[in-house]
């Protein structure tokens, strides 16, 4: 049975790998990764969520009458999973065009070593 890591510890990772790459201080993965992250937070908390209210939750109307409802915390972790796979398909697209770029030293790669220069 595979050890289970954290999400800190595969954000690690990412890191690790994005560093071996060179894209690792790039504004683009750098923002995009943060949002990554933050979606992976929100991701967690509507599953705990979710594990404490059960997929189904009483909603009551204003004259007190109860009716059986899906929880709505299945609809945002739905929505929210769906941003996180296109922000880590961005995540892998940056990375590899970077890399790509920066093999071939096109324009790309001169855009983003005069934009990291300028942050000095």
């Amino acid at each position: 049975m595979a050890i289970k890591k954290s999400l800190q510890q595969q954000a690690e990772e990412i890191l690790a790998q994005a560093e071996k790459r060179g894209v690792s201080s790039n504004f683009f993965f750098v923002t995009t990764f943060k949002r990554y992250q933050v979606q992976m937070q929100i991701l967690a908390s509507l599953e705990k969520a979710i594990e404490e209210n059960g997929p189904t939750v009483t909603k009551e109307y204003v004259k007190g009458r109860k009716n059986l409802t899906a929880n709505p915390a299945i609809n945002e972790y739905n929505k929210t999973s769906t941003a996180a796979n296109g922000t880590v398909a961005t995540l892998i697209n940056i990375i590899k065009t970077l890399s790509e770029s920066d093999a071939k030293g096109g324009k790309l790669s001169q855009l983003m070593a005069s934009l990291n220069e300028s942050d000095d």
